[in-house]
């Protein structure tokens, strides 16, 4: 297994601490390796200069050591010229026997004594008389140059080798002749130069072709001749490498040709080694790098420190920011310095402390019912939540939904209903007094009570107790308000572990008990199967209307007095294509539950007015009535979707009914009058549907904008054997003619009860003695076959009497 090891802070150039080092130590090398820069360039113009100084010391050493040589030469040719046995051979005619042999012995024991090479006797014609060698004739031209008024030269090079010459005429006492004397520069010469300077010397002839080489030195042949080969046309001091070595020469000329008579230069290069002349600066460079190194330790060290003391309270930062990401709002940010960072420090003490001010307000809001204080359904759900993580212990939950609280909030004003709500809350707690319990508001008018410990005998208890605290009516601003509520139970963990499951169920068993109006009910699993099946059903209904599953039947409605039929209504039916013809009663409810009722009003609404014109075109033309839920009149654009769908199958208004339910009115009556008045407006025959069955008052239906009343059918059904409903009937019969609207009487399954209807003065009839509700493919069949039945052996005087008539 491979550990992976971080390197240090202060040598990761990602972090904050590696690059202050870096930078730091960057600083540093850059100015040492400057200062390197020019003290090397100094200390190579320095050693330059030095051994420039050198090398012209050494050419003046050179030449006093040539002149010593010389003026010793000269020296013994005078005294040779001066000596008196010398002079007495010369002056003696030569051409007697044995001078000439006098004259060269002298010449020979001078020679010897002095360690010439040559020594010469010349007369005044420049003619060599005699030598102490053979080729001294060789160096007549000397001494003609002397003659000549040049100055003899120090040098001459003859054969190869280079000679030191010196002159001294001969005078007996008049001048008679000269002795030349000479000397061969030898590397004793050269010793002596480095001796007294340390410069290596090399005696350096040009040949015929320019070229330098070398003729004298203390040096081996090939070294000397490559040295010779780098001296530059003009001479002077340059650069030369042997190697590895660097040295600085000199070409200092001795000879140079005269008037092009000798075709050769002669001269000497001085030499002087170039790393010998700054060895004693390297050793100041190395010390300096030394000393270089010793402190980029101590500038690392330093920076090191200070790179922490920067970045330590920066990486406390980091791991503060770090937290307050993570949600920690609690923990403080220290002040660690009183620098620009001690201040970022106190900015994010600031921000910790506004984020946490912040984060307090914002989970009030999320977790908490503004209204009651009470938690709300995320705060109660988390709560819940974390009470089954840590316990096991059985509790209930009771899920309160308030009865008719949306119609108070309408009609009392919101700020009526949420002084209910808080009233509400008041009355639970004092119920459960000191009781362990939960309560929370899950929103509207939904509460919801956990209680620690409960069994379904206690959870019952308490929800009867409730109920029946409720049965004492509220008192605000002096209005009573008489409350009531669907409680729903569930068992904890009977009923399952999971908080939102718990809810959820809790919820199905409130909405089962208010179907129920039992007051409480206890979550089944046969609940929970019916929300599947809801699930299901909304599905199957979406691919109802897309796939042409619907049906359109309708069913006729007749005039009581002339017999005729004067409407129809238009009923939906599902033709399922696995469970048949399903009721209406299974699946409109729902609909309007979930608000899909829209889409099916709006396909029956389309389908009708195809019908109408369908009927139009066979001269069959009646009005049709279709159902408005609740849901449709808060559509505030229905009059204009109903328009719009008349005018694309060429209806009008006269050919619709709309009908709506008492219910449907008084659950947001506003909204729903602003509705019916933009229908009203664009002709349409408005219908109360059902009436009898709602909570509506009679003041309130006289403001409604509608023609027609439908009895419900309940009262129609029962009137012949209830002279009560009966009763009912007639008034409702009354009531509507005296406000100016016309009667329809649903359930009419009897001739007795046609003619008794008709007796009444009910205006139209609807119901199985007629027609059952059948598709619009047969209506017009049926309309063409219709003829109105014989009543005449109905009698109804009996009942007609019991009702005073």
């Amino acid at each position: 297994m491979r550990v992976a090891v971080s390197p240090p802070a202060f040598l990761n150039l990602r972090r904050l601490e590696g690059r202050i080092v870096a930078l730091f130590l960057a600083l540093l090398l850059v100015v040492q390796f400057a200062s390197f820069a020019v003290i090397r360039s100094s200390i190579a113009r320095n050693a330059d200069a030095s051994i420039e100084a050198e090398l012209k010391t050494g050419e003046r050493v050179f030449r006093r050591l040539l002149a010593q040589r010389a003026d010793k030469l000269h020296d013994a040719a005078e005294l040779l010229a001066k000596d008196y046995g010398f002079i007495k051979a010369v002056g003696l005619p030569l051409a007697e026997q044995g001078t000439v042999e006098t004259i060269k012995d002298a010449l020979a024991n001078q020679g010897e004594r002095i360690g010439a090479s040559v020594v010469a006797y010349f007369d005044n014609e420049q003619t060599l008389v005699t030598a102490t060698r053979d080729d001294a004739a060789r160096f007549a031209s000397l001494l003609k140059q002397k003659l000549g008024g040049t100055e003899a030269a120090q040098l001459a090079l003859l054969g190869g080798q280079i000679y030191q010459v010196a002159l001294a005429p001969v005078k007996t006492p008049a001048q008679v002749g000269w002795i030349l004397m000479g000397f061969v520069l030898e590397k004793s010469a050269l010793q002596d130069l480095q001796t007294l300077s340390e410069l290596q010397a090399v005696i350096v002839m040009q040949d015929e072709r320019g070229q330098w080489r070398s003729l004298l030195s203390l040096l081996e042949p090939a070294v000397a001749d490559r040295l010779a080969g780098q001296i530059p046309p003009g001479g002077g001091l340059f650069p030369a490498d042997l190697g590895a070595d660097h040295l600085r020469g000199l070409w200092v000329p001795l000879m140079v040709p005269e008037q092009q008579k000798q075709q050769q230069q002669l001269g000497v290069l001085l030499l002087r080694s170039f790393d010998a002349a700054v060895a004693p600066y390297r050793e100041l460079q190395l010390t300096l790098l030394a000393l270089t190194l010793i402190g980029v330790a101590i500038f690392a060290l330093g920076s090191v420190l200070m790179a922490r003391r920067i970045s330590g309270p920066v990486k406390a930062l980091a791991l503060s920011a770090d937290r307050l990401g993570q949600g920690d709002y609690n923990t403080p940010v220290l002040r660690q310095s009183g620098d620009e960072v001690g201040d970022l420090a106190a900015a994010f003490e600031l921000m910790r402390r506004g984020i946490r001010e912040r984060d307090e307000n914002l989970s009030q809001l999320a977790y908490k019912d503004q209204l009651t204080n009470l938690p709300n359904r995320l705060g109660f759900s988390e709560r819940l939540a974390e009470r089954l993580s840590q316990s096991g212990a059985p509790f209930a939950l009771l899920q309160l939904g308030l009865d008719r609280f949306k119609h108070v909030n309408d009609v009392q004003g919101h700020d009526f209903g949420d002084r209910l709500l808080c009233a509400v809350v008041r009355r639970l707690k004092n119920l459960l007094g000191t009781q362990p319990h939960s309560l929370a508001r899950l929103g509207g008018d939904e509460f919801v009570l956990l209680l620690e410990q409960a069994d379904e005998a206690a959870a019952r208890a308490a929800a009867e107790a409730i109920r029946l605290d409720f049965e004492t009516a509220l008192c605000l601003d002096e209005q009573t308000v008489d409350l009531s509520a669907g409680i729903g139970i569930v068992l904890a963990p009977a009923h399952g572990n999971d908080a939102k499951l718990l809810l959820s169920r809790a919820a199905l068993a409130m909405v089962a008990a208010k179907k129920r109006q039992s007051g409480s009910a206890l979550y089944s699993p046969q609940l929970d199967a019916g929300s599947q099946e809801s699930l299901s059903l909304l599905s199957e209904l979406r691919r109802a209307v897309e796939g042409g599953q619907l049906r359109l039947y309708l069913q006729p409605k007749v005039d009581l007095k002339t017999g005729r039929v004067s409407s129809a209504e238009a009923l939906l039916r599902w033709q399922h294509p696995e469970r048949g013809l399903v009721p209406p009663m299974q699946f409109i409810p729902f609909a309007e539950q979930t608000g899909f009722i829209r889409e099916l009003t709006r396909w029956v609404l389309a389908e009708s007015a195809r019908a109408w014109a369908a009927l139009q075109a066979q001269n069959q033309a009646l009005r049709i009535s279709v159902n408005l839920s609740t849901r449709d009149l808060m559509d505030q654009d229905l009059p204009a979707k109903i328009a719009a769908m008349l005018r694309q199958h060429g209806a009008n208004t006269d050919s619709l009914c709309l009908e709506i339910t008492e219910s449907a009115i008084m659950d947001d009556p506003q909204r729903a009058l602003e509705t019916l008045n933009q229908l009203h407006e664009m002709g349409f025959k408005l219908s109360i549907d059902d009436f009898g069955t709602g909570y509506s008052s009679l003041a309130y239906l006289k403001g409604l904008p509608v023609d027609e009343l439908k009895i419900d059918k309940s009262f129609v059904l029962a009137m012949e054997a209830d002279l009560g409903d009966a009763r009912i009937v007639r008034s409702t019969i009354e009531l509507a003619h005296n406000m100016g609207l016309s009667v329809v009487a649903e359930g009419l399954e009897t001739g007795k009860a046609w003619k008794l209807l008709a007796e009444l003065g009910c205006d139209e009839g609807q119901g199985y003695f007629i027609a059952k509700p059948m598709p619009q493919q047969q209506f017009s069949a049926w309309l063409s076959a219709w003829t109105a039945p014989d009543l005449s052996h109905e009698s109804v005087e009996t009942m007609l009497g019991g009702l005073n008539i």
